[in-house]
């Protein structure tokens, strides 16, 4: 090792450290006059479930066996450029040194030190220095962003409830401006990802706070001067418009105590009566607030109502994004939004990154952020000093430390939806519920040592598995503390990425699908009633086929071992389909559309296409889905049987729901018939979450669903139907089924435990808003 202490700034944790520089490939570095910001990609090898069909020994051809999946991910260091001595040993150490395909490569490298320090990084690393304009850089990195992470941009509202608004996805991108500020400020208007241009700029940004925050308190860091400034009263300093008027000015609407002058008030008394906070904060405010109003006066000259913020000067620091985002909506009034990103300060060394990609295909694929890997935004309401001891609360909390997980294949948002720019998934915002977020935090955190037992029991075999499963334990419950603390930490908090979170945080230490010999015993246990159940179902007629089939759909979507109550009965071990049906609420049901969908059912045209997002494995998916889709096959409508790309909890999966459906073939000539002529088809969703988020749906499945025309959507179980899409507008029919299977949401909801949602909506003709209860 070069080094084996860097300097403070590093964010390294040791488990990042042991976990990816071993593996990691390629690499970029993005050096400002303040930080150097390295980005770098590592090959991550996790454990993957493989179905396949070849004979067991005891003549199942339905097998799962595990191999070792290959994981793209991009990582993000940083430094403080004054200790680019370090900055480059770290790389050396661990980029370079045992990386022989490394060297003599050509890197890229942006920001001023991709001049000021090319010779050094030569003569130290042996690599060549190709130098990316720094404009192009923030641009691609920022767009990167935008378009990968649903919960990148938000608005602050200080001593808001809450404090962060998310953004959500943006379907429509372009136009921005964005404003860089640094040491110095740019303002880049951008309206795609090639055509932009820096249309202004001043030169009092960052290092202008920094440089006269040293100078004024003798400060000996960025970090230092934001504490102070925290604590600090520009009252004392600044003159108001009531110092001058005695009150407001009323007839330029101008109130009492705005900012008249800046440090006004120095000229009259004796300086050395100031109190450094208040001198720091003085500064910052009137930094911020320049910054905010040359920004509207652009964004107003060339027609932009979207402004995002970032550089080193933000640091994701409330007073500052407050006084920012205050200007831009006092000025604008109300019509253009400050925005900010939670991974400002890498939008460089994103753009270096994916410049430098060797393959050139960064960009041709989509990313997720890695929930267990990904820090979050510290809270606005920590404080700064704590019994005279300085708590650097955002800094120690690693604000903007990111890892993104490359998706296997493309995704896109869901062309069925009415209107995909502004749709939002979830049910229920925990930010602002409350009672619902304290219910659904503690909710996770009893199932903690129920998912350790399930992971330990599925590689029970495997040395050190106690220890990974209790490191996931640690892990989740700390994610879980920090949300109760803090809603916002991670973009928007939902039950949707609660779950997400559980589901990566036990990937991260090796248990990607903890229910797999429990869905296989289930699904053979299923395949063996399906052919009496489809014999049954066949003797009936008229509309009483069309409520059995109701029935049996949601008898299946009682088996969830995600659901506490129902594992209680599962784990016994004697609960059946038959159990399942005697637990549904008796008609009518809570949301009980049944009678207009069975009319739909019997006119015609029939649909042409139904699109299924499945649930469960075992009874729900081959004794509930199946029939089901077997029945609208019959009456003329294509089905797209869709799946997890990705494992999570007992869902049936894309691979695993292939050889089903083989195996349902085989003990039924319709489904065999409809299988061999391409009018059922089984597609992956792109997703590998108990949740649906149809903003992120895999590319071939968006091509099919055009292709054949769909025009029903079927969402069934409590995460695709009642914590996501409940209120999902979409263009084409939609039937919305779960049971209720959480006591207290059911509660909620108006109903009982194994209360029942059958919900058939019309095409919407009209752009709906999402209602969130």
């Amino acid at each position: 090792m070069a080094h084996t202490n860097y300097a403070r700034s590093i964010e390294l944790p040791k488990e990042q450290i042991f976990r990816n520089l071993q593996n990691a490939k390629r690499f970029a570095i993005d050096i400002g006059g303040s930080l150097a910001k390295v980005a770098y990609s590592s090959d991550w090898q996790r454990r993957a479930p493989l179905v396949y069909d070849e004979p067991d020994s005891d003549g199942s051809i339905y097998n799962v066996a595990e191999k070792e999946e290959t994981m793209v991910r991009l990582h993000f260091v940083k430094f403080e450029t004054k200790y680019i001595g370090s900055c480059l040993d770290f790389i050396l150490t661990n980029l370079i040194d045992s990386k022989e395909f490394m060297r003599d490569k050509i890197i890229k490298v942006t920001g001023g030190g991709a001049y000021k320090y090319k010779e050094l990084i030569t003569s130290k690393l042996g690599v060549q220095v190709d130098k990316e304009d720094e404009i192009e850089c923030l641009i691609c990195g920022c767009n990167f962003l935008l378009k990968n992470i649903p919960d990148e941009a938000f608005v602050y509202q200080r001593h808001g409830n809450p404090d962060y608004t998310f953004q959500g996805v943006d379907q429509d991108v372009f136009p921005y401006l964005l404003v860089n500020i640094g040491s110095g400020v740019s303002l880049v208007k951008v309206e795609s990802d090639t055509k932009f241009e820096r249309i202004g700029g001043t030169s009092t940004g960052g290092g202008t706070f920094w440089g006269l925050g040293c100078l004024l308190t003798q400060a000996k860091s960025f970090d230092d001067l934001l504490v102070l400034a925290e604590a600090g009263d520009h009252r004392s300093v600044d003159m108001l418009v009531r110092d001058i008027y005695g009150g407001a000015y009323n007839n330029m609407g101008l109130a009492a105590d705005i900012i008249a002058s800046s440090f006004g008030k120095a000229t009259r008394i004796d300086g050395e009566n100031f109190q450094k906070e208040d001198l720091v904060r003085s500064l910052l405010l009137c930094i911020s607030n320049d910054i905010g109003q040359i920004a509207y006066l652009q964004a107003r000259l060339h027609g932009l109502t979207k402004i995002y913020f970032g550089g080193y000067f933000i640091r994701g620091h409330p007073l500052t994004m407050h006084t920012i985002g205050f200007a831009i909506n006092y000025w604008s009034k109300g019509e253009i939004k400050a925005l900010f990103l939670r991974h400002e300060g890498y939008l460089g060394a994103v753009g270096a990154f994916l410049k430098g990609n060797e393959e050139q295909d960064a960009e041709k694929y989509s990313w997720g952020e890695n929930l267990a890997g990904s820090s979050g935004l510290a809270s606005p309401k920590s404080s700064y000093a704590h019994e005279g001891q300085i708590q650097h609360s955002i800094f120690d909390h690693g604000f903007d430390m990111l890892e993104l997980d490359r998706l296997e294949r493309p995704v896109l948002a869901c062309p069925l939806l009415l209107d995909p720019s502004s749709y939002f998934p979830d049910t229920v915002d925990l930010m602002h519920d409350v009672d619902a977020r304290t219910y659904w935090l503690k909710c996770f955190a009893d199932s903690v040592d129920k998912n350790v037992q399930l992971a330990i029991k599925s590689q029970a075999e495997e040395p050190g598995v106690e220890e990974r499963a209790n490191k996931y334990k640690e892990k989740y419950l700390c994610k879980l503390r920090t949300l109760s603390v803090n809603p916002c930490a991670y973009g928007s908090l939902t039950v949707r990425s609660l779950l997400d979170t559980g589901s990566q945080c036990l990937a991260e230490f090796n248990f990607p699908d903890s229910y797999s010999q429990q869905k296989q015993q289930e699904n053979e246990v299923a395949l063996r009633q399906l052919p009496d159940h489809l014999k049954f179902l066949d003797a009936l007629c008229g509309d009483t086929v069309n409520l059995a089939l109701a029935k049996g759909l949601l008898a299946g979507n009682v088996f969830d071992w995600g659901a506490r109550e129902v594992r209680e009965l599962l784990e016994t071990g004697q609960f059946s389909f038959l159990d399942a049906q005697k637990k549904l609420q008796d008609r009518p049901w809570l949301y009980d559309d049944f009678d207009a969908w069975s009319s739909r059912l019997g006119k015609d045209p029939p649909y042409r296409c139904a699109v299924i997002f499945c649930d469960n494995s075992g009874a729900d998916i081959i004794l509930g889905i199946m029939p089901f889709a077997r029945h609208l096959l019959s009456i003329g409508t294509q089905v797209i049987l869709c799946a997890n790309s990705r494992p999570t909890l007992n869902d049936v999966t894309y691979s695993e729901l292939v050889i089903l459906v083989k195996r349902v073939a085989e003990l039924c000539p319709r489904i065999s018939d409809a299988l061999a002529s391409d009018r059922l088809v089984v597609m992956e969703s792109g997703q590998g979450s108990p949740c649906l988020d149809l903003r992120f749906v895999d590319q071939d499945l968006v091509k099919a669903m055009q292709t054949r025309k769909a025009d029903l959507i079927v969402l069934e179980g409590m995460g695709r139907a009642v914590h996501t899409n409940l209120h999902a507008a979409f263009a084409c029919d939609a039937l919305k089924v779960a049971v209720l299977k959480n006591r207290w949401l059911a509660n909620r909801l108006g109903g009982e435990m194994f209360s029942v949602m059958f919900k058939f909506e019309k095409a919407c003709k009209v752009s709906v808003s999402s209602n969130v209860t």
